[in-house]
C-alpha cells in the first residue's frame, strides 16, 4: 500500500457520494463569522485582559488579525486551487499524501473536540447567568465537571447535543440556523460598542501592557481561535455551489 498517494486535484476524496450543494458565498461568510465570533470575543476577552495583556489585549488581537489574515489567504488559494472535500485534511492529501493526511485529520479531531469543549463550556457559563436572571437556580453539580468541582455540566452537553442534531437536519436548516445567530451576534457586538464608548475611563489604561510583549503574544496566541472559521469553512467545499469561486470569497469574507 502506498502511504503517500495523493488526491487528485479538484476531486472528491469519495467521489461515488456527492452531497447537496445549497450554499452560496454569502452563507459561507456567515459560517466563519459564526465560528469567529464565539470563544474568542465572548468568553476569553476578559480572561486575557485580566491575566496576559491588560489595556493591551487590543494588540493581541491586532497581532492574531494579521496572523488570521495571512491564514484565510492561504485558504483561500487552495481551496481556489485543489478544491475537492477542502479542509487542512484534503489539502494535506492533494499535497503530501495519505499518511500525512491521515495524520492531519486526527489532529483536526482533537481541535475541533478542544474547540467545541470550551466553546460549550464557556456558553454554559453564560446561559447559567441568564438563567440566575430569570430566578432559575439549576444544582452547582450540574454547571461544572468533576475536575471544577461538580458532576456534570448539564447545559455543555445539552447545547452540543441539540447542534448535533440540528447538524443531522440537514446543511441548509442548519445553516439558516446560523445566520440568523450571527446576526444576533452582530446586533449585541453593535450595541456594545455603542453603550461602551460611552463610558470611556483613559485612567483605567495605565499600565497600557503591565506584562509586556510576552503577555500581549500569549494573548494572542489564546484568542486565535479564528483559525477554526477557516477550517469550517473550507471543510464546507462539498456542500457550496460553485467552490471554486464561493469558497475564496467565504474564507476571506
Amino acid at each position: 500500500m502506498d502511504l503517500f498517494r495523493k488526491k487528485a486535484i479538484n476531486d472528491s476524496v469519495d467521489s461515488e457520494k456527492s452531497l447537496a450543494q445549497s450554499l452560496s458565498a454569502l452563507d459561507l461568510i456567515f459560517l466563519g463569522v459564526g465560528a469567529v465570533i464565539g470563544a474568542g470575543i465572548f468568553v476569553l476577552t476578559g480572561i486575557v485582559a485580566a491575566t496576559q495583556a491588560g489595556p493591551a489585549i487590543v494588540l493581541s488581537y491586532v497581532i492574531a488579525g494579521l496572523a488570521c489574515a495571512f491564514a484565510a489567504l492561504s485558504y483561500a488559494e487552495l481551496a481556489a486551487t485543489v478544491g475537492g472535500c477542502g479542509s487542512a485534511y484534503g489539502y494535506a492529501y492533494a499535497g503530501f499524501g495519505e499518511c500525512i493526511a491521515w495524520i492531519v485529520g486526527w489532529d483536526l479531531l482533537l481541535e475541533y473536540s478542544i474547540s467545541v469543549s470550551a466553546v460549550s463550556v464557556g456558553w454554559s457559563s453564560y446561559f447559567s447567568d441568564f438563567l440566575v436572571a430569570l430566578k432559575v437556580h439549576i444544582p452547582p453539580y450540574l454547571l461544572k465537571s468533576p475536575a471544577d468541582g461538580g458532576l456534570f455540566n448539564l447545559s455543555a452537553f445539552l447545547i452540543i447535543i441539540f447542534l448535533t442534531l440540528l447538524l443531522i437536519c440537514g446543511v441548509k436548516a442548519s445553516s439558516r440556523f446560523n445566520n440568523m445567530m450571527v446576526l444576533l451576534k452582530l446586533i449585541v457586538i453593535s450595541l456594545f460598542i455603542a453603550i461602551a464608548t460611552t463610558e470611556l475611563r483613559p485612567q483605567y489604561w495605565s499600565p497600557f501592557m503591565p506584562f509586556g510583549w510576552r503577555g500581549v503574544l500569549d494573548g494572542a496566541s489564546i484568542i486565535f481561535f479564528a483559525y477554526i472559521g477557516f477550517d469550517a469553512v473550507s471543510t464546507a467545499a462539498d456542500e457550496a455551489k460553485n467552490p471554486q469561486r464561493n469558497l475564496p470569497i467565504g474564507i476571506i469574507g
